[in-house]
């Protein structure tokens, strides 16, 4: 095992950076929107939100690279971009570049959701692969969490012009990334499905375990790939209307619980409940370390308890902590300990549930053929849903107060107990390959017969 988690390791850093780009911006929300003399709506279009556009870009095109270049050489793009991103936000001169080297990173973030995942997800053994996984969630949480902490440092060290050391300060890891991430194998899957490498991925499986059946673990990826080339169903057909609608409906109540708004507004939010801003950066880096903590405990009961359990666990601290930060906005119970101490267990219900099993679930749900079609899918509903919501935020903080802001959330975690009893699979210990065959609906001879005409 010593060797599958040295690699996933170190391509879930790309979640470090990811987590690093999200949270970041934060420290520099309200400076840069003084410095330049913006509008709610400026601001939110071209500083908070545009990384975000930017992410969705890279989530939808993130499937063409990480199968066409394959995922190695993808990893080693986002790399590049973070890097770029990082130095260029740091030294922009106005607003209009500052959201251009934003949008660039955000495509890295957005190919990362991609990329990173699939690849953990097809090196992984199963009985591992949620907690293998999870360590891209790992690192996205330690990424925010060492964000918080670096901008709470740099804003008390060096005061008016700090938000530029806050970005920049993301070059260091993205350069060690981009050289550390030459040094892993390409996927053992891809080189099957893409390139026809039998010997070079039997080289990968074998350094993967020793004493595995590499021709047997070959023969089950090519007769899966096998049943695909022969049902030859477009994406967006029958065929993966239930991995399609799983996907959709996990990325979609994953941000349409607050996350986002919490990580990138979370200053603001607590500065709203009535703390100062210096309380209110340390309060974020508190939680940023809730986040760090429950993704631990969430990643060490992901392949232990299942998937849909943990949902069910996390949909209830969700409700109890949404209602009762919409409930002290409305009577007014701010400035104390309250608010932060229930964000934190929003925090922890989100780590412990969506934010352990939301690019591991989206990443098992898929055939190998169109994993990364399916991982590009989920996380192009995830980024758009997430910048959406930041680009209306500004606005709608200047508009309402946290009551319904905090309510809305409420309900729609209410909506996801509906999903996850009605809909939602358990994943946990099963192949990728016998994954495929439950999910994956097979086509009527009617349906064979016509795709053999339209050839």
């Amino acid at each position: 095992m010593s060797r599958i988690i040295q690699w996933s390791i170190t391509v879930a850093l790309a979640g470090f950076l990811f987590g690093f780009d999200t949270a970041v911006i934060s420290g520099a929300d309200k400076p840069i929107q003084a410095l330049w003399g913006l509008s709610d709506l400026q601001h939110g279009l071209l500083i908070m939100s545009m990384a975000l556009w930017g992410t969705v870009i890279g989530a939808i095109g993130g499937n063409w690279p990480t199968d066409k270049l394959g995922r190695r050489a993808t990893l080693v793009l986002i790399g590049i971009l973070y890097l770029g991103s990082a130095l260029g936000s740091a030294l922009a001169t106005d607003p209009f570049w500052f959201s251009f080297f934003r949008l660039i990173g955000g495509i890295g973030v957005g190919i990362s959701s991609v990329a990173a995942p699939t690849y953990i997800s097809e090196i992984a053994p199963a009985k591992h692969r949620g907690a293998l996984v999870g360590l891209y969630q790992f690192n996205i949480v330690f990424g925010i969490l060492m964000a918080f902490v670096s901008n709470y440092v740099m804003g008390s060290m060096l005061g008016e012009g700090a938000w530029r050391w806050m970005l920049g300060i993301e070059a260091v890891p993205a350069l060690l990334y981009t050289l550390m991430i030459c040094r892993v194998p390409k996927s053992p899957r891809w080189l099957i499905l893409k390139r026809n490498d039998v010997e070079g991925a039997s080289e990968v499986l074998r350094k993967i375990d020793p004493t595995a059946d590499v021709d047997r673990e070959i023969a089950a990826i090519r007769a899966a790939e096998s049943s695909e080339q022969k049902a030859h169903a477009p994406f967006f057909s029958g065929r993966y209307r239930l991995p399609i609608l799983l996907a959709f409906l996990i990325a979609f109540f994953n941000q349409l619980s607050g996350i986002n708004f919490i990580i990138y507004y979370a200053p603001r939010v607590l500065e709203a409940a009535e703390l100062g801003s210096s309380v209110a950066l340390l309060s974020s880096a508190g939680i940023g370390l809730v986040n760090l903590t429950f993704t631990m405990v969430g990643m060490a009961l992901i392949d232990r308890l299942g998937r849909r359990t943990l949902l069910y666990i996390g949909s209830v601290g969700y409700l109890v902590s949404l209602v009762l930060i919409s409930r002290a906005f409305y009577l007014g119970n701010l400035g104390g300990l309250e608010v932060p101490l229930l964000l934190g267990l929003f925090i922890a219900a989100h780590a412990i549930s969506q934010g352990a099993i939301i690019w591991v679930f989206i990443a098992e749900v898929f055939p190998n053929h169109v994993r990364a079609r399916g991982q590009s899918f989920g996380s192009s509903v995830h980024w758009i849903c997430a910048a959406l919501i930041t680009l209306v935020m500004p606005w709608v903080l200047g508009t309402f107060n946290g009551g319904p802001v905090f309510a809305f959330f409420a309900v729609m975690m209410a909506l996801q107990v509906l999903f996850v009893k009605f809909l939602m699979p358990e994943t946990k210990g099963v192949s990728l390959e016998a994954l495929q065959e439950r999910l994956v609906r097979e086509p009527t001879p009617k349906t064979q017969s016509a795709t053999a005409g339209n050839r």
